[in-house]
């Protein structure tokens, strides 16, 4: 069946409906373009404390008191409760909702962001084109390959950030999306995913070479009492 994308907002919904549906194999969800693609569209720059239609408010961003003996700047990922913060000074971090998919519960460790990416293109791997062939219809000719090229109806969002250790590619990423709703529940692809606007702010805090650290969901000291 062919699919009409007659509207942008029909067409990220096509797309949405698509991946919902989507039990990714390890890592296969979080694949992305690694070689610079700056997109051709726009998107505002992110808010102070904005909180996008459809976020629980538990989620929104804010700074809470996080005391830590890792240094300010360093990102700490609690998969589990599905937040990410960036360590400030004075004992607080910025704390960011997230999305978990299946691959951001098979992998914990220590890594750090190797590369930074706007408007990122999505590349689907092959097994995920082959269970859902209709996704071909959303998708073009890349320089990398079959994918889509980033922009505001591209569920990989306006940023990525690249985690490796040492010289090897962890493949796990942190990526924006355009549907705040599945932000801090556990959602069948990608890998951590924050809003748009919450990515972007943190692509903008962050450098290359920013320490990461992906705690362990099994671990019960991976929520320390945090008050606001």
């Amino acid at each position: 069946m062919r699919c009409v994308v007659p509207t942008m907002t029909n067409r990220r919904a096509a797309i949405a409906a698509i991946l919902a549906g989507l039990v990714c194999p390890a890592l296969a969800g979080c694949v992305t373009s690694s070689d610079p693609s700056p997109g051709t569209a726009s998107y505002p720059g992110a808010s102070a404390q904005s909180s996008p239609a459809g976020l629980d408010p538990s989620f929104a961003r804010t700074v809470v008191t996080y005391p830590t003996p890792e240094p300010p700047g360093t990102i700490i990922i609690d998969p589990g409760s599905h937040y990410l913060y960036l360590v400030q000074e004075g004992g607080k971090a910025m704390r960011y909702g997230v999305g978990v998919g299946a691959e951001g519960f098979l992998w914990s460790g220590l890594a750090t962001v190797h590369s930074k990416q706007e408007w990122p293109d999505w590349y689907p791997p092959a097994e995920m084109l082959a269970r859902k062939p209709e996704l071909r219809e959303h998708m073009v000719q890349l320089q990398s390959g079959i994918g889509m090229p980033g922009g505001p109806d591209n569920p990989i969002g306006a940023r990525a950030m690249y985690l490796w250790q040492g010289n090897k590619d962890t493949l796990f990423r942190l990526h924006g999306t355009n549907d705040p709703t599945t932000i801090g529940h556990n959602i069948s692809s990608g890998c951590i995913r924050l809003t748009n606007d919450d990515v972007i702010d943190l692509y903008n805090r962050v450098t290359v070479g920013t320490k990461v650290i992906v705690l362990a969901t099994a671990n019960p000291a991976a929520n320390p009492a945090l008050t606001q």
